[in-house]
């Protein structure tokens, strides 16, 4: 079987957008100091009240896949990176169904934490905060529990594999991400009352559980 690599990194979200691709199997755990709000790769940059994101103290960075936003930090959100190479067991031609065996391993580690989590095997699911909100919408491989999404997955292709993109909610709150995108008063409010129970999370208290769990679920594939 395939051994993982497993490497920490703590920075800022810039330089964790930055790093190069791994040359095998490899889990990155991305850690911020502050809370950072993460863009998809062709996200516009109006999507954010970078004023509001400044006097909130958080950073922006974009990352190298699709999809809307997420704000991670301490409490808030996990973000790790998974890697596959290209000719790998596990990699897939088809993009969607590629998402498929990371989405079942992210469930049975919240499985063994006790947790009702499930991973969607259909289509995108759209909404309509989805481009701007990652957490608004529902795509192949990503994880629910309850019916509330948990995990956020996004991939990136190239030559020489596929990235992964993961963000794991620790605590779901919609008004932290909204106050720092740009917004009208009314589109926030109604945008608020639509995503506050679309996601939930883990607790903070459970990362260092789901940390192990998902390297055993790893482990397996």
């Amino acid at each position: 079987m395939t051994a993982w690599r497993v490497e920490d990194h703590r920075g800022p979200a810039g330089a964790h957008v930055a790093l190069p691709e791994p040359d095998g199997r490899t889990l990155r755990r991305l850690q911020v100091e502050g809370p950072a709000l993460i863009l998809g790769s062709s996200q516009p940059v109006e999507h954010v009240d970078e004023v509001a994101a400044a006097r909130a103290g958080v950073e922006i960075a974009r990352r190298r896949s699709g999809g809307g936003a997420v704000l991670v930090g301490p409490g808030l959100a996990l973000w790790w990176d998974v890697f596959v190479p290209a000719g790998d067991p596990l990699s897939d031609p088809d993009v969607g169904r590629a998402f498929h065996w990371l989405g079942r391993s992210f469930a049975d580690a919240l499985q063994g934490l006790g947790l009702a989590a499930s991973w969607h095997e259909g289509p995108m699911r759209h909404s309509r905060w989805s481009r701007q909100v990652c957490f608004a919408g529902v795509g192949p491989g990503e994880v629910l529990v309850d019916g509330r999404k948990v995990v956020g997955l996004s991939q990136r292709r190239t030559r020489a594999g596929a990235l992964f993109q993961c963000s794991v909610m620790l605590e779901w709150e919609p008004s932290a991400l909204l106050d720092v995108l740009a917004l009208e008063p009314a589109e926030r409010s109604q945008a608020a009352a639509d995503l506050r129970d679309v996601a939930t999370g883990i607790g903070p208290s459970r990362e260092e559980d789901l940390r192990a769990a998902f390297l055993a679920a790893l482990g397996t594939r």
